[in-house]
């Protein structure tokens, strides 16, 4: 990327009030769109591709882009003060953002949330900036093999979000793969699984099964124990110091490289570098045991990890016209509305189009880590309404939310269903977070599988042949050993044997 086209770019925007008011208003929007449970970022920016269609391309897409940057950091808000996810990519948040919560921590866990977002967003565009030709060119280098070990190796992942027991995480993802089968297959459309419902031809939608598995566990929850929480009513500092951030620099910069990397892969997506993120942040701490009750460290990398992945969504958008996400997706057809041509055409016919696009970005992630920095302390009160009174309105809110996504009554059911499993699951020690991923990605890994053994004809051979396919097969083998304990096995075994080898 020339850095000339990018210094262009924003003296465009700073020449501009008209075009800077409006990435602050989308930046907004977006925030608010996070917050509330059941409006995801596709959500947003669908419904405000419509709304911006009279609009110019200037102002329209700097109304996507910032509610693109701001509904990813505002789902964080209600991850941690309800446990409950405003968007699929924050459900990793949830794990340690609402212990932290709990132990009166509430400003603290979303300064450093919002610190986390906005280094991992500022991460990923810099790398758009600087290799969107190199980094477009290597998500060509994924195929269907490729994308069977990556869903792969995020399923081997799970069984670490589990803190004391894998199994009980590995079962759980396996539950989700198996969800996630019901309804029609994705290369032939053979129905399945279905037991003669015309509405579960179409699966299950993922924002019911979300809302469901997390937010009416939390309402039974509330209503049931009548919770209180050690609230921080003067919140004398919101902003964490700089020499608390840069201790988890090793994290930081782990996770923008992990989601950068996700964002390219088509149709991967910010959820996945979320938990891949989370996963690979409790391997290399010092203090794994401490994931899922409070972990400064896994809150960072989360956060940072599903941030930074807006930035690899973007460059398959701009470079080959490819989305590497939904909310990427609808981004691609907007730019397509207002008459920019992406793909490989776009950085050279329209090159100042790519440096005025990524320095939205880069003016987004300022304007909203400013327009979320001005509510934090106002939303820390939400926690002074007893659980009670709130988690039931929350509940209605999300279940409208989901309603509303299709206009199915069978999407409320759905919640209900889910709700009641998730409480159950709970009840039994094993963790939602992983069936929520085994789900999203079990199409993926199941379709892929498919065509990978169709396309060589039915042998498995270029599953482990390939180079980045040999690479992530390896990564998941020793994901799954890791968490077994064969390590220390082996360990164990080579000193029972060196007096043998010695004599």
């Amino acid at each position: 990327m020339d850095l000339g086209l990018l210094a262009h770019g924003f003296l465009r925007l700073l020449t501009s009030p008209e075009l800077l008011l409006w990435v602050f208003v989308g930046g907004q929007l977006g925030i608010l769109f996070g917050l509330m449970p059941g409006l995801t970022t596709t959500a947003a920016l669908s419904l405000l591709t419509g709304l911006t269609f009279h609009l110019g391309a200037g102002p329209a897409i700097g109304i996507l882009i910032g509610a693109y940057i701001g509904s990813v950091t505002g789902g964080s808000r209600s991850a941690i003060l309800l446990n409950i996810p405003g968007t699929p990519a924050q459900a990793a948040v949830c794990l340690d953002g609402y212990q932290l919560a709990r132990q009166g921590k509430a400003a603290e866990a979303m300064g450093l949330s919002l610190t986390a977002s906005t280094v991992g967003t500022f991460l990923g565009v810099l790398m758009l900036a600087l290799f969107t030709p190199t980094l477009g060119a290597f998500a060509l280098r994924f195929g269907t093999w490729e994308f069977f070990w990556l869903a792969a190796l995020g399923v081997a992942a799970a069984g670490n979000v589990a803190a004391s027991d894998p199994l009980k995480g590995w079962l759980s993802a396996l539950f989700g793969l198996l969800l996630a089968t019901v309804g029609q297959d994705g290369l032939h459309g053979y129905t399945r699984f279905t037991a003669g419902s015309f509405e579960l031809r179409g699966g299950f939608n993922l924002l019911p099964v979300l809302i469901g598995l997390y937010g009416v566990p939390e309402v039974l929850n509330a209503l049931r124990r009548r919770e209180t929480f050690r609230v921080e009513t003067e919140v004398t500092r919101v902003l964490p110091r700089v020499r608390d951030v840069l201790r988890h620099w090793r994290h930081i910069l782990r996770s923008g490289a992990i989601g950068t990397i996700i964002g390219i892969i088509p149709g991967v997506g910010s959820d996945v570098a979320s938990w891949m993120s989370y996963d690979a942040a409790k391997r290399a701490s010092r203090q794994p045991e401490k994931f899922g009750k409070g972990s400064i460290e896994g809150l960072i990398a989360a956060e940072t990890g599903d941030n930074a992945c807006i930035g690899g969504d973007i460059i398959p958008v701009l470079t080959l016209a490819i989305p590497g996400s939904a909310p990427a997706a609808v981004l691609l057809a907007a730019l397509t509305i207002h008459g920019l041509q992406p793909g490989p055409l776009m950085v050279v016919r329209q090159p100042e189009r790519v440096g005025e696009i990524i320095a939205m970005c880069l003016v987004a992630t300022f304007a909203v880590f400013v327009l979320s920095l001005l509510w934090v302390r106002q939303m820390t009160r939400i926690l002074l309404v007893p659980r009670h009174v709130l988690m039931p309105v929350v509940l209605v809110v999300a279940t409208l939310g989901s309603y509303l996504v299709s206009g199915r009554l069978f999407d409320v059911y759905v919640t209900v269903v889910f709700g009641v499993g998730g409480l159950a699951l709970q009840e039994a020690g094993y963790p939602a977070a992983p069936l929520v991923l085994g789900y999203i990605l079990g199409p993926m890994m199941e379709d892929n599988l498919r065509r990978g053994l169709e396309l060589a004809g039915g042998s498995p051979a270029p599953f482990f042949t390939r180079p980045v396919a040999a690479i992530l097969f390896v990564l998941t083998l020793l994901s799954l050993l890791g968490r077994t304990g064969f390590p220390r096995w082996v360990r164990a075994g080579m000193r029972r044997l060196r007096p043998v080898m010695v004599r």
